[in-house]
């Protein structure tokens, strides 16, 4: 298989047309990011408490990736799937405004729906999964991650201001109809692409479906790429949760920073994700994709630290957390990139979407863990403190990598998943 130029999957329709249902999803997605708690806050008098059942809602459905990744598994043809997920999702969500105009509101009918379109954005990506190493040929996998991420980092950069006019001029509800609009044109351009089932394992037919969450975990586990890579994402993410949990917290309170200075930062933040989706692919190439990886797992957390350590004047304040985000949001894409890419190339086709349902339960489920330690720890030693902590973390996450495959690994050309 030849290798195309950097430009390729622009010139690909099929790539082109996945990549414009994902672009619009994503800034669809910004516009409910910021509705939904607005919805709670200003309209339905929520607490602190109640929102913050709101964000685990959101993150509950992760816990069961096990079970919807060996189901999604069982279906060759992945792609009607993700078609429902989307059309799922945009139902509940025009239900929003639905509610809103018989005055049906309610914080119940918020819980439902974050968990309801958590569940649907988990069947969705379990089967994209199997989707993607359909969509794009293996020499591809590090130019589509790269070229997908960078959207989404666009969307983080652009996303929120957009959001924010559209919550001002239409209300909140109303402007949720904006993102149920994007699912349904991406559910439109999903259907419009062509892409082959995914091959059947063997006596998966026969399997139930305990038996194949049992052998999507138990292939992770045994599997000498992918249980060095979930040891590590759950360690990084693990201490990213504790100072995410504490880091508004953090600027407002101990660094003096108003609400629009942290949101500069934060938009800055998304300005490195954005530069290090573009420069990952070609870092990976010039250093190697695995040793990529761990420059990622040490950066994207130890980069807390800038802001941690941060003193003196208000501006330097903000400049040093603005510059802790920029290198978090550069290092992060530097971590995902290739890592992605990696587990997409050593992962056998018959095991994406369970295998991907397994990583994401334990990878995803550390974080509500993290978030409660960093808010215990703080308690105790300080906001700052366990600041320093989790940029520790990145330490102690690469450490899974040292004697790894993944480590070794320099390019993905010819890698293949291993028999075990």
């Amino acid at each position: 298989m030849s290798t195309l130029s950097a430009t390729s999957l622009w010139r690909d329709r099929r790539f082109r047309t996945f990549w414009s249902a994902q672009a619009v999803s994503e800034f669809g997605d910004r516009i409910t990011e910021l509705a939904l708690p607005l919805i709670a806050v200003t309209m339905l008098d929520a607490s602190p408490s109640q929102v913050g059942l709101l964000t685990a809602a959101v993150w509950l459905p992760n816990l069961a990736s096990l079970f919807i990744g060996a189901w999604v598994d069982h279906r060759r043809d992945k792609r009607p799937l993700m078609i429902a997920a989307d059309l799922t999702r945009a139902a509940l969500l025009l239900s929003l405004p639905v509610a809103y105009w018989l005055d049906l509101l309610s914080l119940g009918h918020l819980y439902a729906i974050a968990i309801l379109a958590g569940t649907a954005h988990v069947v969705f990506n379990t089967a994209y999964a199997s989707f993607f190493v359909r969509l794009v040929q293996r020499d591809q996998f590090l130019e589509a991650n790269s070229k997908l991420s960078a959207t989404r980092s666009i969307s983080f950069m652009a996303g929120p201001a957009a959001a924010g006019a559209l919550v001002q001029w239409l209300t909140a509800p109303v402007a949720i109809v904006v993102d149920a609009l994007s699912f349904v044109f991406s559910a439109v351009q999903i259907s419009r692409v062509d892409v082959p089932p995914a091959d059947v394992g063997p006596d998966e037919a026969a399997e139930s479906l305990l038996q194949r969450a049992r052998a999507g975990m138990r292939y992770l586990l045994r599997h000498p790429y992918l249980r060095r890579s979930l040891a590590c994402s759950t360690t990084v993410n693990f201490f990213n949760l504790m100072s995410s949990a504490l880091l508004v917290l953090f600027a407002s309170r101990e660094l003096g920073l108003s609400a629009g200075t942290i949101g500069l930062a934060f938009g800055i933040g998304a300005a490195g994700s954005l530069v290090g989706a573009v420069a990952a692919s070609p870092l990976s190439r010039l250093i190697g994709v695995g040793p990529l990886i761990a420059v990622g797992a040490v950066v994207f957390p130890g980069s807390i630290a800038i802001a941690a350590l941060a003193d003196g004047p208000t501006w330097v304040k903000a400049m040093a957390l603005g510059a802790a985000e920029f290198v978090g949001g550069f290092a992060v894409m530097c971590f995902d990139i290739p890592n992605n890419a990696l587990q997409a190339s050593v992962t056998h086709d018959y095991m994406r979407s369970r295998v991907s349902g397994a990583y994401s339960s334990i990878n995803y489920g550390i974080r509500p863990l993290g978030a409660v330690v960093g808010g215990l720890l703080g308690t105790w030693i300080g906001v700052r403190e366990t600041l320093l902590v989790s940029a520790a973390g990145g330490f102690l996450a690469v450490l899974w990598l040292i004697g790894s495959p993944n480590l070794r690994t320099r390019e993905l050309d010819g890698l293949q998943p291993p028999e075990f």
